[in-house]
C-alpha cells in the first residue's frame, strides 16, 4: 500500500513538468525547439532554467514564457532554441524547474547531429569578398601631434629669423666691409657734406679729419697710429721710409706733420684757423691718402692667403657662435617645457612619457572590447586576447573542454587570462545526472581558486596572501573573487612583488575564470586592472537569476 502511494505521488509530481522537442535529429548548425511545460496553481512561483544549462548543446535563444489557464490551474510553457556545430550524438541533460521552492527535473534527451553533405562539383563559386574597413574609435592623438609640430615650426622660425637669417646690412656694416682706402675716401666725402665749418665747429672738423688719416695709417702702415702722439707717428713714418718698408715722399710726411700739428693746436690750444685753411688741409689729406696708397707694396700671395684664411676663420667663428646660441636656446625651451609639464602633471608622468613605460602606453592606448568563449565573457582589455592551447590530462579529455584566451605584457608583467571550462556530466544511462546545489557550486569555485594558487606556487610564487569576497559584475552576475599579493623569485637573491586577482563564475555545466596578474607598485597597471574589472559582463543580454535562500 505504501509503495503504491509513493508511485502515485511521484507520477503526480512528474505530471506537472513535461518536455517536447520538434526533432531529435538535426544537421550541423540547425536548431531544436526544446519546450518545457509546467502545470501549477495560480499562486505558485515557477522558475525556468536560465543560461547555458543545456550543454553540450548551446542555447541560442530563450523565448518568453507563455501562460494559459486550464480550470483552476495555469499552464506555463517556454521554448529554448538549441544548436550544435560539431557532429555526433549528444545528451541534453535534465533541466531543473523550481515550483514553490521545490525542484523538479525533466528527463534527459538524446540528440543526433549529422554532417551536411556538400557536392563541390555543383557548388557555385563566387569571388572573394573585398576586405571591409573597420572604423577605429576616434582619438585626439592627431591634435597633440599638430600642436607639437606647430610648436617646433614656431621655434624653428624664431631661431631662423633672429639668428640664422642673413639680415640686410646697415649702412655702418656696409662701410665696415669696405677696404681701408675706400672707407677713408668715403669718410672724407661725408666730411665735405658735414656742416662743421658752417657752424664754426673747427675743433670737431679737425678731430674728424685727423681720425680719418690716422685710421687709414693704423690699418695699412703703422698699427699704433691711433694711440700715438703726432711726434711718435711722424717718427715712425720716417723710420719706415728710411727702412724702405713704405715708399713715402718727404713732402707727404711734412704735409701730414703740418696738418696733425695744426689739429693739436686746435684741440688743445683752442686755436681757430681760417675756414679756407681748414678746407685746404682737407684737400691735402685727400691727396696724401692717395699718396700713401700708391706707396704701399702690392700684397703677396701669402698675404692674400692669410687674409682669406682669416676671413674663413671669422665665418667659422660666427657660425659656431650661432650654433652654440641655437643649442642653448633649444635646451632652455626643452627644460622649461619639461618643468612646466612636470609641475602640472607630475615629473614621474613626464619621465615615463619621454622615456617610455609599457603600462602607461597600454593604459592610454586604444582598448579592445570583445567577447571570449561560450557562453561569452565580455571584457575590455588594452590588447586583443589570443587563443592559447590548454593541455588536458587524458583521463579528463572526455569530461571537460577548456578554451583559454590570454595576453601577456613582458615588460610591465601584466597577465590577462580569460578561460571557459565546459563539463560533460552526462552518464551512460539517461536520467542519472545530478544538478549542483548552490553550496556545491561555491565549493567548486573555492577548489578551483586553490588549484590556481598551487599553480602559481609551482611557477615560483612565494609568500602568497589570500583574500576572498563576492564579486558582482556591472550586469549583476555574482562570482568568487580571490585576490592578494605574492613574491616572484627572479633569482636566488632577488624577488619581485606582484598582485593577482582570480574571478570565478559557475553555472550548471560551465565554469568561467578570469585571472589578472601584475607587478606591484605600478600605478598605471593598477588603473588598467580597475578598468578591466569595471568592464566584465557575463551574458549581458540575458536576465540574471537572483540567488534564492
Amino acid at each position: 500500500m505504501l509503495c503504491l502511494y509513493f508511485t502515485i505521488c511521484n507520477s503526480y509530481l512528474y505530471s506537472q513538468v513535461k518536455t517536447e522537442v520538434d526533432t531529435t535529429k538535426i544537421r550541423i548548425g540547425e536548431q531544436i525547439n526544446y519546450k518545457i511545460k509546467v502545470e501549477a496553481d495560480s499562486s505558485s512561483l515557477v522558475v525556468f532554467p536560465e543560461g547555458q544549462t543545456f550543454m553540450p548543446l548551446e542555447a541560442v535563444e530563450a523565448l518568453d514564457i507563455d501562460t494559459t489557464k486550464k480550470d483552476s490551474k495555469f499552464l506555463l510553457s517556454r521554448i529554448y532554441k538549441l544548436t550544435q556545430f560539431d557532429s555526433g550524438s549528444y545528451t541534453i541533460p535534465r533541466q531543473k524547474i523550481i515550483i514553490d521552492e521545490k525542484p523538479f527535473f525533466t528527463d534527459s534527451l538524446q540528440v543526433d547531429v549529422n554532417t551536411i553533405e556538400v557536392d563541390t562539383t555543383k557548388q557555385k563559386l563566387y569571388d572573394i569578398k573585398p576586405i571591409i574597413e573597420v572604423q577605429k574609435s576616434g582619438s585626439n592623438w592627431w591634435k597633440w601631434l599638430l600642436a607639437i609640430i606647430a610648436a617646433i615650426v614656431l621655434v624653428a622660425f624664431l631661431l631662423w629669423w633672429f639668428i640664422w637669417r642673413k639680415k640686410p646690412l646697415t649702412e655702418e656694416e656696409e662701410i665696415a666691409l669696405l677696404p681701408p682706402y675706400d672707407r677713408a675716401k668715403l669718410a672724407l666725402q661725408k666730411l665735405d657734406e658735414s656742416q662743421y665749418l658752417i657752424r664754426s665747429e673747427v675743433k670737431e672738423y679737425y678731430s674728424e679729419l685727423t681720425f680719418i688719416i690716422r685710421k687709414y695709417l693704423d690699418e695699412k702702415v703703422y698699427d699704433r697710429a691711433l694711440e700715438s702722439t703726432t711726434d711718435e707717428l711722424i717718427a715712425r713714418l720716417q723710420l719706415l721710409k728710411e727702412g724702405n718698408q713704405v715708399h713715402l715722399t718727404k713732402d707727404t710726411i711734412q704735409n701730414l706733420q703740418s696738418i696733425l700739428k695744426r689739429a693739436d693746436l686746435v684741440k688743445f690750444a683752442k686755436s681757430a684757423p681760417d675756414t679756407a685753411l681748414a678746407e685746404m688741409d682737407k684737400a691735402t689729406i685727400t691727396k696724401e691718402v692717395d699718396a700713401v696708397k700708391a706707396s704701399l707694396p702690392e700684397p703677396t700671395e701669402e698675404e692674400k692667403l692669410l687674409d682669406q684664411q682669416y676671413k674663413e676663420a671669422q665665418e667659422r667663428k660666427k657660425k659656431r657662435r650661432k650654433i652654440v646660441l641655437t643649442v642653448a636656446i633649444s635646451l632652455f625651451l626643452i627644460v622649461a617645457t619639461i618643468v612646466g609639464f612636470g609641475i602640472k602633471y607630475g615629473f614621474g608622468y613626464v619621465k615615463d612619457t619621454i622615456v617610455g613605460h609599457e603600462s602607461k602606453e597600454l593604459l592610454e592606448g586604444e582598448w579592445v572590447e570583445s567577447a571570449y568563449g561560450f557562453p561569452p565573457i565580455y571584457i575590455e582589455t588594452p590588447k586583443v586576447l589570443k587563443r592559447t592551447e590548454v593541455e588536458v590530462p587524458k583521463e579528463y579529455q572526455d569530461k571537460i573542454k577548456t578554451s583559454l584566451f590570454r595576453y601577456l605584457a613582458s615588460e610591465s608583467g601584466i597577465d590577462i587570462q580569460v578561460s571557459t571550462t565546459a563539463f560533460n556530466n552526462q552518464s551512460e544511462q539517461a536520467g542519472e545526472q545530478q544538478q549542483m546545489s548552490d553550496e556545491e557550486k561555491a565549493q567548486d569555485l573555492l577548489k578551483a581558486s586553490e588549484n590556481y594558487l598551487k599553480k602559481l606556487e609551482t611557477q615560483g610564487a612565494q609568500d602568497i596572501t589570500v583574500k576572498r569576497e563576492q564579486f558582482i559584475t556591472p550586469n549583476a552576475a555574482a562570482g568568487l573573487k580571490t585576490f592578494g599579493s605574492m613574491n616572484f623569485s627572479l633569482d636566488e637573491n632577488k624577488s619581485e612583488l606582484a598582485n593577482y586577482i582570480i574571478l570565478l563564475f559557475r553555472a550548471e555545466n560551465i565554469r568561467q575564470q578570469i585571472v589578472l596578474v601584475w607587478r606591484g607598485e605600478d600605478s598605471y597597471a593598477d588603473d588598467i586592472i580597475d578598468r578591466i574589472l569595471d568592464s566584465i559582463e557575463l551574458n549581458p543580454d540575458e536576465p540574471v537569476e537572483e540567488d534564492k535562500e
